[in-house]
């Protein structure tokens, strides 16, 4: 049998019951031997490198400039953790319900869950106590509001796992809000004021990213092998959802430092949000963004583009 074939349970010879099911054949030794259980192996299984994404609750406060005082800074900090403990929650049981699809996956066949190195019946326990964590980690900001919020996260993302991921369209707009909830947090946990302006630029982006990953995917795969929903798009219709939600970003975040933010270093903004946007859409067409936090952990201009940006920001708001 493949590994990258579905893992079907064994039947006893004798009275024809099920057994346990086999890892794949190149699982590692201690996985087919059944040897242990790695920490390591359970702390990738929460993909660390995800947390990245919730860098964005800093992005209200850091707007607001309210990150400079020790309460605002916590208060984000506070968001951050919490939204970290929900997202390896809510990863470990998605693993866990998708482990056989995984092992078809090119890619994904390679998580410890789906190898084998963290078995599924602790991923379920696993994530299921972070789950509950995650709102009770928010309370320690103070009020309900940041715990509602990572609740709503979590609703959200759990009807995304067992529903709206089968639905074409929606399921972009459901990725999408999860990253606006992100930023909608930070907003929450500091208590500033959210405006029109930074929900429309927030939702664009993450409209974009999202497009962008199913579209990588998409092309990666060949066709919908890999995930059932790509079956249901074009690369000509991703790509032009893509380019229209970052032609209307750009806009609408040059109107914001032009008009909304009036000064020098606004202004200065523009130039390296808008090759930021633009590099995305290069590496998209190259093939690459399956994984959109890989390219800000490794796509060197990107980083160069990002640093740009934020100390551009940094002296707006902060030194001017």
């Amino acid at each position: 049998m493949g590994s990258g074939e579905r893992v079907l349970a064994d039947r006893d010879p004798v009275n024809g019951e099920a057994v346990a099911a086999r890892p794949p054949a190149d699982a590692p030794a201690a996985v087919r031997t059944g040897r242990g259980i790695s920490p390591m192996a359970l702390l990738r299984a929460c993909r660390p490198r995800q947390w990245l994404k919730n860098v964005l609750v800093f992005a209200a406060p850091t707007a607001a400039g309210v990150l400079v005082t020790a309460q605002g800074a916590l208060d984000a900090l506070i968001a951050f953790a919490a939204f970290c403990v929900a997202a390896s929650g809510t990863y470990l049981l998605n693993d866990a319900a998708d482990v056989e699809a995984d092992r078809r996956h090119p890619r994904k066949r390679h998580r410890p869950i789906a190898v084998g190195l963290v078995p599924v019946r602790l991923a379920w326990i696993a994530g299921a106590v972070l789950v509950a964590l995650a709102p009770a980690l928010a309370a320690l900001s103070g009020g309900w509001r940041l715990p509602a919020v990572v609740a709503g996260y979590l609703a959200l993302t759990f009807s995304y796992t067992y529903w709206l991921k089968h639905q074409p369209v929606v399921d972009l707009v459901a990725v999408a809000g999860c990253h606006v909830i992100r930023a909608f947090a930070g907003a929450v946990a500091v208590d500033v004021p959210v405006t029109s302006w930074f929900l429309v630029v927030v939702s664009l982006g993450s409209l974009q990213l999202v497009a962008g990953k199913r579209e990588a995917e998409l092309r990666a795969s060949g066709g919908g092998s890999t995930r059932a929903i790509l079956d249901a798009y074009t690369p000509g219709y991703l790509a032009g959802v893509r380019m229209m939600s970052s032609g209307a970003m750009i806009v609408t975040y040059c109107l914001w430092a032009l008009n909304e933010r009036p000064g020098l270093f606004y202004g200065i903004s523009i130039v390296p949000f808008v090759l930021i946007v633009l590099r995305h859409n290069l590496l998209v067409d190259q093939g690459v963004g399956e994984e959109p936090e890989e390219l800000a952990l490794r796509d060197r201009p990107t980083q160069v583009f990002v640093v740009l940006l934020l100390v551009s920001l940094i002296i707006g708001i902060y030194l001017t």
